[in-house]
């Protein structure tokens, strides 16, 4: 790894063509750096904004070796890829975030231990391999409960909810009987996340915190400012802090909380994304230097750009037909629209996002 940072006109190798990977493609772009698309199927949205684009099977370690010599530096869209992929990739250019950070956050349980071991605060839970592991746990981590795939869980898919024992059998077979962790639910007052950025320097800057609303298991919107007290708001970012130095990270990290209520309100991560990640996707309208902008500089081992927020923000996903209504929403002032050019609108499909902006309060 070189410490000199990456000049302008140098390629950064994204695996993963969807929305975050076009975001980061057309950040990348602004400062001059030009982006190379490696994707499984030819019809990736990012493919519309690169400079190079290959398409190919992530478990092939030689066209993902090939794919990452002919580049400078290497990042990731999402934490799925397999751990193969990234160690072939790191044989012939740089990658960041580094493996370890994939690995734990591609595995809930690896990844409930992880933070936990680091004495933050997670919902109670127990690994599950068997139906009989299931009836056990239950009796461990009362319902209600969920109870979640161990790996390619996203968006409310790979999980069950339990509310009682009897349940427990249809739960597992909804699951596809696949490696899983129950976990107990946590009777929070809100739903936050913190997104930090960590540079190759092992600078940490954090952006302000968020107030996220799920709809079915996927995001609808992102508040900021989240309405907590400035000393949690600080020990949030804390928490995201410790979480990015103990990975090593570098880029940007995504760390969602749960917010308990009370006269003394606590926090406990619920889980973590090792890459930009939708909650954030305000800091493009109303910060000077957005998240796909800092996750580039942070990987180029450019300086972080400014994370201060100048408007209030909130950021509402288009999902499915949602997005038919960009006339409208185009007209509507002190909005920013942004469609992903994703060709069919489906149900439950991310197809863009928009952000209503005001006065920073």
């Amino acid at each position: 790894m070189t410490d000199q940072p990456l000049p302008p006109g140098s390629t950064i190798g994204i695996l993963g063509g969807g929305q975050l990977g076009r975001m980061l493609s057309v950040a990348a772009s602004r400062l001059g750096l030009k982006t190379h698309i490696y994707n499984d199927t030819p019809d990736a949205p990012a493919f519309d904004v690169a400079a190079a684009c290959t398409v190919g099977a992530y478990e092939d370690r030689e066209a993902i070796t090939r794919f990452a010599g002919q580049v400078d530096v290497v990042t990731c869209e999402f934490e799925n890829v397999p751990a193969a992929t990234l160690e072939a990739a790191a044989g012939a250019a740089d990658v960041f975030p580094p493996v370890k950070s994939f690995e734990v956050a591609q595995d809930r349980l690896t990844e409930k231990d992880f933070v936990s071991g680091l004495g933050i605060a997670v919902a109670p839970y127990l690994a599950v391999t068997s139906l009989a592991d299931l009836k056990e746990a239950i009796l461990r981590v009362p319902p209600p409960a969920l109870l979640k795939t161990r790996r390619f869980g996203y968006d409310g898919k790979g999980q069950a909810t339990i509310g009682t024992l009897c349940e427990a059998e249809s739960a597992w077979e909804s699951i596809g009987q696949a490696p899983a962790i129950l976990e107990g639910m946590v009777p929070f007052e809100r739903e936050i996340s913190v997104l930090a950025v960590r540079g190759r320097d092992g600078t940490l800057r954090f952006y302000d915190v968020v107030e996220n609303v799920h709809t079915g298991g996927i995001l609808d919107t992102s508040t900021v400012p989240a309405a907590v007290p400035r000393a949690l708001e600080a020990k949030a970012q804390r928490i995201a802090g410790t979480i990015a130095e103990a990975l090593g990270h570098v880029g940007v990290l995504c760390v969602e909380m749960f917010q308990s209520g009370g006269d003394e309100p606590s926090l406990a991560v619920n889980e973590i994304a090792p890459r930009v990640h939708n909650s954030g996707h305000w800091t493009l309208d109303a910060c000077l230097a957005g998240q796909f902008e800092n996750h580039v500089r942070a990987i180029c081992g450019w300086p972080l750009g400014d994370v201060s927020r100048h408007s209030d923000a909130v950021m509402t996903n288009l999902i499915g037909d949602a997005a038919n209504g960009w006339r409208k929403l185009a007209a509507e002032p002190h909005t920013a629209v942004h469609l992903y050019g994703k060709a069919e609108a489906r149900a439950g499909r991310k197809m863009g996002h928009i952000t209503r902006i005001s006065a920073k309060t």
